[in-house]
Parts: C-alpha cells; sequence; structure tokens
C-alpha cells in the first residue's frame, strides 16, 4: 500500500500548512454543506470506522497505534505497540478488528481493549470491512484478492484478478466495489459482471466507504480528492484540496470522515 517513495512524500507533505477543503458545485448541489477539520496531530491515520456510540477509532501508521476520537476531538489511545496497522474495521459487536500489513496478520480487540491475533498468514492485508453477512472482508494486497472470512475464521475468495486491491464494500446486489491502489475502481456486479472505472484518480487508496443509501466514495491517496462512484462506471469528484486522503468511513449519523495521510488531520464531510 505505502512505499518509501509514498513515506518520503508524505513526510515532506506533513511539513507544509494544511490545505483548505473544497467542494465542488456538484458536491455542493448534492447537499454537502461543509468540511470540518475534527482532529489533527495524527501519525499518518489509514483505516478508520464508527462503534455505535459514534467513537470513530483510526489506525495510525506511523505510530504503530490506534487512537479513539470522540465527536468533539478529545483523542485517547485505545492500542498502541502494533507493527504497520493499517485497515480497520469494527463488527456488530463492537469488537475492532486491525490489519497489520508489516506482519500480515489480523488483530481482534474486545471493546474493552482486550487483543488477540485473529489471522495470520495473508499477504500485505490493507483494507477491512464487513459483507452483508458480517463475514470479514481483506483487501490481500499481495495475492490480488479481496477475501471474506466467516465466524470460524474460514476463508473464502470474494474478488479476485484485482489489481493490488486495498479496500472494498459490498453491494446490495451481492458485488463489490474496490479500490486498487495500482490503478482505477473495479465494480463486480452480483452476475459477475465487471467494469473497470476509475481513471480519474491518481492512486485509489484503502479508504472506500458505503452509506445506508448506497452511495459509494473512494479516496485518490495519490492525489487530493473524494469521488463517487456509480454503478454504471462513472466518477465524480466530490471533495478536493486534501493532501493524500487515505481513510474513508460514514458515521452511524450518516457523515462522510476522511483521514488525510499528507497532514494528519480527520476531516467531517456532512451529507444531506
Amino acid at each position: 500500500m505505502i512505499d518509501r517513495r509514498s513515506v518520503l512524500t508524505a513526510i515532506i507533505s506533513a511539513a507544509l500548512l494544511p490545505p483548505s477543503l473544497a467542494m465542488n458545485s456538484p458536491a455542493a448541489a448534492q447537499g454537502t454543506t461543509g468540511a470540518e477539520r475534527l482532529s489533527t496531530g495524527l501519525s499518518s491515520p489509514v483505516g478508520m470506522a464508527f462503534d455505535r456510540s459514534e467513537h470513530l477509532y483510526v489506525a495510525e501508521w506511523g505510530a504503530g497505534r490506534v487512537s479513539r476520537i470522540e465527536l468533539d476531538g478529545t483523542r485517547t489511545t485505545f492500542a498502541d505497540d502494533l507493527p504497520g496497522p493499517s485497515g480497520l474495521a469494527i463488527d456488530a459487536d463492537g469488537n475492532i478488528y486491525v490489519a497489520s500489513y508489516s506482519r500480515d496478520e489480523i488483530y481482534r480487540f474486545t471493546p474493552n481493549g482486550s487483543r488477540e491475533t485473529w489471522l495470520t498468514g495473508l499477504a500485505t492485508p490493507a483494507g477491512l470491512g464487513f459483507d452483508r453477512a458480517g463475514w470479514l472482508l481483506v483487501a490481500n494486497r499481495r495475492t490480488n484478492e479481496i477475501l471474506a472470512f466467516d465466524a470460524g475464521k474460514t476463508r473464502h475468495v470474494a474478488v479476485s484478478g484485482l489489481r493490488t486491491p486495498v479496500g472494498a464494500v459490498h453491494r446490495p446486489d451481492n458485488g463489490f466495489i474496490v479500490s486498487n491502489i495500482g490503478g482505477g475502481v473495479t465494480i463486480v456486479r452480483g452476475d459477475g459482471s465487471r467494469i473497470e472505472t476509475g481513471e480519474a484518480l491518481r492512486t485509489p487508496g484503502p479508504g472506500i466507504a458505503q452509506t445506508s443509501s448506497g452511495r459509494v466514495f473512494v479516496v485518490d491517496y495519490g492525489g487530493t480528492g473524494i469521488h463517487e462512484i456509480f454503478e454504471d462506471g462513472r466518477t465524480s469528484l466530490f471533495v478536493d484540496g486534501l493532501s493524500n486522503p487515505v481513510g474513508l468511513t460514514v458515521s452511524p449519523s450518516g457523515d462522510l470522515f476522511s483521514a488525510d495521510w499528507g497532514n494528519g488531520a480527520v476531516y467531517r464531510i456532512r451529507l444531506a
């Protein structure tokens, strides 16, 4: 997901003043009212997810920790001493799953912080999520697959033949939309047909999120924006002015939150 050159670029970017966020006119017309900086001082934030109480958990790659952020911006450390934490997802019971990109493992934390190594033997796991049945989705970058693990940890291949996948969401038609850091976005429909799109994105990142109404958004880690992805393959720039956005999630109240690698911040984008 993030090579040495990208890390150097991020360090340089972090020394710059954060750019202002700009909404393009189509986004404003869709009801976006603005973006607010929720938290700063994060160290290369990547995966992020909310629990049911609207606590935001963020995997900080550079610090080897997971932080918990309240909606007023208060931040505490939930877990530390993690090797290369990247993807993060929370199940229906409030358990927090964190991918170790460095060790090819996934850790599971209970809400009170107890930790176990839940999966091993992966291949540079990046983004995490859940499918509509509650199975854990893992973007297994090195094998070009999206894997799905049931409660018994049985491994299933959900999508294969991808281009260095780093994130995925499960669609209502039982298809998937996958962000590929190697280039573009793959739409797999429920009938198995595929659309390759996302040429406007320089480097789609792990941050891919789906709202309750079915809208899908993907960050452009190699660029400065967040794009909306449509089922017919169209894409539309939704938010611009970020600095290497990499994480993305939707809060229980329906707002979009983005983690910005370049300036170590989390932004809130209100959706109508």
